[in-house]
């Protein structure tokens, strides 16, 4: 059997208990050395064989999973955050149906929201923006023209920008192409959750120079959002004006 883990942001106390008593009973782990914490093979076992995937190619990892089954083993497959966002999982499932390896999905904290955390702000708020779109600028991955930066900005809600901080500068000029003012709040979040997290804030035209010196690596979070510091109205659940199933209204 395989389980496919999502490790969470870094934190190795963010990884789901399910997610930590798989690791704890695995005896094969291939982790996605790039991304995730090492902290994280503490809960191994001494005895558990671990790979690092970063250095392997998709036959490399399937095969090593397939060994595994035909030896009756346990297999963790640990991927950063969840698994779902930028997880490359869907490749490795079809591999996996092909060859019948039965498997099954843990899933985990995705970095955008351990970045919401840091920034202790809240992406939904009422009256300013009632979506997040989870995205990334075009790289070397192409992304569907519908999907560019440019595109998205027209809605004006709030951004996770993913595997995009080395084309800020790029990124913030699509965004602005789009419709994004000047003065749009934004963040830059490097390892949420982390040690060693650190937080840049500025707005779209003052963001490329204030992330200058700051070392900010390809792992960093970019969110654009005009909940950024901005006024809104309080929701509704707890107005007392407002009735629901749980607690009737009560007027003043």
């Amino acid at each position: 059997m395989v389980h496919i883990v999502g490790a969470g942001p870094g934190d190795p106390e963010l990884i789901t208990v399910k997610g930590a008593n798989y690791l704890k009973e695995a005896d094969v782990v291939i982790y996605a050395g790039s991304l995730v914490n090492p902290k994280l093979l503490e809960y191994c076992r001494e005895d558990a064989q671990i790979h690092n995937s970063a250095a392997m190619t998709l036959d490399e990892v399937v095969a090593t999973i397939e060994q595994a089954e035909k030896e009756g083993k346990m297999t963790v497959r640990l991927h950063t955050g969840d698994p779902s966002v930028y997880g490359a999982i869907q490749e490795q499932m079809d591999a996996f149906r092909k060859k019948n390896i039965e498997f099954d999905i843990v899933p985990g904290v995705s970095s955008c929201f351990a970045t919401a955390a840091a920034l202790q702000q809240e992406y939904t708020l009422p009256g300013i923006s009632q979506t997040v779109i989870i995205t990334r600028n075009e790289g070397r991955t192409p992304v569907p023209d519908k999907e560019k930066l440019r595109s998205l900005a027209q809605h004006q809600s709030t951004m996770c920008i993913y595997l995009s901080i080395t084309m800020l500068d790029k990124v913030v000029e699509e965004l602005m192409a789009g419709g994004y003012p000047a003065d749009t709040p934004i963040a830059i979040v490097q390892r949420a959750s982390w040690p060693e997290q650190k937080i840049v804030r500025g707005t779209l035209e003052t963001i490329v120079k204030d992330i200058e010196g700051k070392d900010i690596d390809r792992t960093a979070m970019i969110v654009v959002s005009h909940c950024l510091g901005a006024d809104y109205d309080l929701s509704r659940l707890y107005a007392p004006e407002f009735s629901h199933m749980f607690r009737k209204a009560v007027k003043e």
